[in-house]
């Protein structure tokens, strides 16, 4: 593969850039697409929210955490008896929050129950305009959205392993019209390299919220994004990243990788080698902030495209024992079911205004659809003066 060498020099330390050629689905386009209308204002006075409930629960019981990287390099599974396939280990097997796609493979239930929650969550413009919301509660919003999507797509064709066509190239899903939003139909892309690149001011840290489905990615977090708190959890994902063989790796005295995904993000970095080394910096500790330091070149040529599933796809163990007792897990999961007045569909709450006590109960994803109930899913929720003060 070809390459280009961009030079640029940080406290008399020449810096090289060396990038591959981007991918179709996140090269920045020559002519900069505008924002669509719907989705071009804010509110910063509003206290309109998202109810995320659902995708809380389900993300609390379906994601593994696996903290931060400790960059220690997986292990070969023992050999099997009778085979003498051997699987490529890489630097990142270990690293990165993992889902749980193999329990919803073969529960339709689940998986329409996913499937609502997008739904859901398309329709929450034509109920409140999102003018109507903060800066932060749309970009809460845009970001479960676009992982809620990503999710579907990839329970539609799980077990597939390696999803690099998936992510890029011709059969990519993310330059696929896949959302109504509004009467507008977009892709990922379009949300990704659009509405937020243009209105979160190329912000880099956007792209630590938005799941690809890849070990090779930012973490899949284990609660719904809110506008409460989303640039924490930004920084959150960013410095997890960042800190582990998946976004950085010195190679040697002159040679510091870095992730692909930045290569394929560049559109964010609008001085691209620049920008990207002092993004780093912000975030990179230890041994590895002191070889950026004085490294002479960057290269942006960290790759897995593992799916993040718990070890159904693998052929070694490296999902061990998460991946062998799922059935345990599910069972141990506590939730709370709720009952408020409002449509509850399993660990779904739409909230109504009741003073009825909240339930303790046990919830798994087997209960997931069973309950009916049509109005499932993401809520808007107006706050007024009147319930401020009860809540107070």
């Amino acid at each position: 593969m070809r390459s280009r060498t961009v030079m640029t020099k940080y406290f008399g330390t020449a810096i090289v850039i060396i990038c591959g050629f981007l991918t179709l689905n996140e090269a920045a386009n020559a002519a900069e697409p505008e924002v669509p209308d719907p989705f071009q204002g804010f509110d910063d006075t509003s206290r309109n929210t998202v109810n995320y409930d659902d995708l809380t629960d389900l993300l609390d019981m379906l994601v593994v955490d696996r903290g931060l990287s400790s960059r220690r390099i997986a292990q070969p599974a023992p050999d099997i008896t009778g085979t003498r396939m051997k699987e490529k280990i890489l630097k990142t097997a270990n690293e990165g929050n993992l889902f749980f796609y193999e329990t919803l493979k073969d529960n339709e239930a689940a998986r329409q129950f996913l499937r609502g929650i997008q739904r859901r969550l398309m329709q929450v413009p034509d109920e409140t305009p999102l003018e109507q919301f903060s800066r932060d509660e749309q970009l809460a919003y845009w970001l479960n959205l676009y992982n809620v999507t990503v999710l579907n797509e990839i329970v539609a064709i799980y077990p597939r392993r390696n999803l690099k066509k998936l992510v890029q190239g011709e059969q990519s899903i993310f330059s696929e019209k896949l959302l109504m939003v509004a009467g507008v139909a977009m892709s990922l892309d379009d949300i990704q390299f659009t509405i937020l690149r243009r209105n979160y001011d190329d912000n880099p840290l956007i792209i630590y919220g938005l799941y690809k489905g890849i070990v090779g990615g930012p973490n899949i977090r284990k609660s719904a994004f809110s506008g409460a708190d989303v640039y924490y959890a930004l920084e959150d994902n960013a410095y997890e990243f960042i800190n582990s063989n998946r976004g950085t790796f010195p190679y040697d005295e002159d040679v510091f990788r870095v992730s692909s995904l930045y290569d394929r993000n560049r559109a964010y970095f609008a001085d691209f080698d620049s920008d990207l080394y002092q993004h780093l910096l912000e975030y990179l500790e230890g041994p590895q902030r002191a070889r950026l330091l004085t490294a002479s070149i960057i290269k942006p040529d960290i790759n897995d495209w593992t799916v993040t599933d718990l070890g159904g796809t693998r052929q070694d163990n490296i999902g061990g024992s998460l991946a062998n007792n799922h059935a345990a897990m599910l069972d141990a999961y506590k939730g709370r079911m709720k009952a408020n007045g409002g449509i509850t569909v399993a660990s779904v709450i739409v909230k109504r205004p009741t003073k009825e006590p909240v339930k303790e109960g046990d919830v798994t994803i087997d209960d997931l659809g069973r309950l009916p109930g049509e109005n499932q899913g993401a809520s808007v929720e107006k706050i007024t003066t009147e319930n401020t003060e009860l809540a107070e």
